[in-house]
């Protein structure tokens, strides 16, 4: 599993079970359940290189969307409201993606 040594298995289920139902999930939610806020920078840092799919330095609305899906291939996609809520979330600088500081900086928002 890319989150292992990172998160737990029960911690990344705990998680993904509170937002299977489209238009339920919530990042700060999720990032205190799945014990990603209360986790070291560097391993802020490796999550952020898990979820950056195409290695570019950023996550993109693309990978946003499919952005549980990195911790189960099961875990549904999030909806489009979801997705530009997120990205408008963690996008400080207004480029449209989310860079290593700006996803640190949401974790722990």
């Amino acid at each position: 599993m890319a989150f292992a040594g990172i998160l737990t298995d029960a911690d990344i289920t705990t998680a993904l079970a509170e937002c299977q139902a489209a238009d339920s999930f919530k990042y700060k939610e999720f990032f205190v359940k799945v014990g990603l806020s209360a986790k070291t920078p560097d391993d802020i840092k490796k999550a952020f290189f898990v979820i950056d799919q195409d290695k570019s330095g950023f996550i993109e609305e693309d990978e946003l969307k499919l952005f549980l899906q990195n911790f189960s291939a099961s875990a549904r996609a999030l909806t489009d409201a979801e997705t530009q809520e997120f990205l408008k979330a963690g996008d400080a600088d207004g480029d449209g993606k989310i860079g290593i500081d700006e996803f640190a900086e949401l974790v722990k928002a």
